[in-house]
């Protein structure tokens, strides 16, 4: 049911986005592109030092750098190797394709951040887990109000790729949720902070390419949560 709600509210947001970013100038269209950009990489901060940072004895303390390190460049190797940014690319101009925006040169880059947006971010795989797990959706309803907002906002600016990216979450969503109903006996908690602490730092990625253009090949970045579930289940910690 989560994973409905939150489709159906991302084609919302496209199809307002749609309406309102014709009425936008391409100064203002900049403006709220930088302005969700910035929103985007604090997000991911916050998301990011709730599994870095720990209160003792009235202080911060600061951990977990090294798993950071290892998950991320492992990550980064295998996804160099498979080159996960090139077959997205490549589903992303089929989609394009097949959906009759052939000629909009902003839908591939529309597609590609907003659906790493909303796909990759700790409330997406938390919520999807919960959901499987206990048929509570009420993370994945709350976010779906927040990526109407967001989708509506990158439609302004990005074009008509941003409502496709709910393909990719109906798939990635309703994949976790499945994964976790057959998965809960090994499901931790541990494992579930280590996804939100690298899920939370790839949305990052996704503000810092919005904002000064394409630097980070984000897809090529996804095994690192897959690492980060792997390390949850060594007799050691990092």
């Amino acid at each position: 049911m989560g994973t409905v709600i939150n489709t159906i509210s991302i084609v919302i947001g496209g199809i307002l986005g749609n309406i309102f970013g014709k009425y936008l100038k391409k100064d203002n269209q900049t403006t709220i592109i930088n302005s969700c950009a910035v929103a985007i990489m604090f997000i991911g901060i916050a998301g990011a030092m709730e599994g870095l940072l720990t209160v003792s004895s009235d202080s911060l303390i600061s951990s977990r750098s090294m798993f950071i390190v290892i998950c991320l460049a492992l990550g980064a190797i295998i996804g160099e190797i498979i080159d996960i940014e090139g077959k997205f690319e490549s589903f992303a101009s089929f989609i394009k394709v097949k959906s009759g925006h052939a000629k909009d040169k902003k839908f591939i880059d529309g597609f590609s951040t907003a659906s790493f947006t909303v796909c990759i971010g700790a409330m997406a795989i938390i919520g999807s887990i919960k959901d499987g797990l206990v048929g509570d959706y009420s993370i994945l309803a709350t976010k779906s109000v927040l990526d109407l907002i967001i989708i509506m906002i990158l439609t302004c600016s990005l074009g008509n790729g941003c409502i496709f990216s709910a393909i990719p979450v109906f798939i990635c969503e309703g994949s976790m949720t499945l994964l976790a109903k057959l998965l809960s006996s090994v499901m931790t908690d541990l494992a579930i902070a280590n996804i939100s602490l690298i899920g939370s730092i790839l949305i990052f990625c996704v503000g810092i390419n919005l904002l000064f253009d394409k630097k980070i090949s984000v897809a090529n970045l996804l095994p690192s949560i897959l690492i980060a579930i792997l390390f949850a289940f060594l007799p050691f910690n990092i």
